[in-house]
């Protein structure tokens, strides 16, 4: 009987993945403070770095929602390559919905 083995590079724990999303937003809303206190030591006007410091937090918001978006959708795309395929058109069943002629049933006599 053989002796435990060592163990291998793909039985070690991989450390969780970093979420990039998340620590570029920090950044961003970082960067929305930081900018208008450097615009004010600067010698801009306090409206003026308000009006930075919120035209920031716009473009950062939006840019929040664009990474989640691609994130999902993503995720979705790994899921779906994954998971296996069913035919062309994703149909379940044999038979079902296909083209042709279909005889008998309710077509009328004429």
């Amino acid at each position: 009987m053989p002796g435990p083995r060592p163990a291998s590079e793909a039985d070690r724990a991989a450390p969780p993945p970093r979420d990039t999303a998340t620590d570029v937003v920090r950044w961003a809303a970082f960067s929305c403070l930081l900018v208008p206190v450097v615009l004010l030591g600067y010698g801009a006007s306090l409206a003026g770095a308000a009006g930075t410091a919120l035209g920031l937090a716009a473009v950062t918001g939006a840019c929040r929602v664009l990474l989640r978006q691609s994130e999902r959708g993503a995720a979705r795309l790994a899921a779906e390559d994954r998971a296996p395929h069913r035919g062309r058109h994703h149909r379940t069943g044999t038979g079902s919905h296909r083209g042709g002629r279909h005889t008998g049933g309710d077509t009328p006599v004429g």
